[in-house]
């Protein structure tokens, strides 16, 4: 959560004096779409509804992240931006494949997903 309030205010000191004042909930908006695109190109076809074709007891679903990733319960944004960006097991790491901003996108995406029961 750290990183990604982080990079939000990086990114409003930067276009803020260009822009007109864009509401918090609409660059959430913004952030969550990217996710749910880059996870759609890179995720889904491991992980489609939030679930796991390889390992069925390793989803994305809470239940799942709370058993499977440590630190989930203390800061689930940051498990899961580990987790992207590490790999582990079957799953590739996918730093330096993907940007900071963009594992910060799918996480955000995953997190919320995961709160709405995918």
């Amino acid at each position: 959560m750290v990183r990604l309030a982080g990079l939000l205010l990086m990114l409003l000191a930067l276009i803020g004096p260009v822009l007109v004042p864009i509401p918090a909930c609409a660059l959430e908006s913004a952030l969550i779409e990217q996710g749910e695109q880059i996870f759609s190109s890179n995720c889904a076809a491991c992980h489609m509804g939030g679930g796991n074709v390889i390992r069925a007891n390793r989803s994305l679903k809470i239940r799942d992240l709370n058993a499977h990733l440590e630190e989930y319960q203390q800061d689930p944004l940051e498990a899961i931006e580990h987790q992207i960006e590490a790999g582990k097991n079957a799953m590739p790491s996918y730093e330096g494949k993907l940007t900071e901003a963009e594992i910060i996108a799918v996480a955000t995406y995953v997190e919320q997903q995961a709160e709405l029961g995918w």
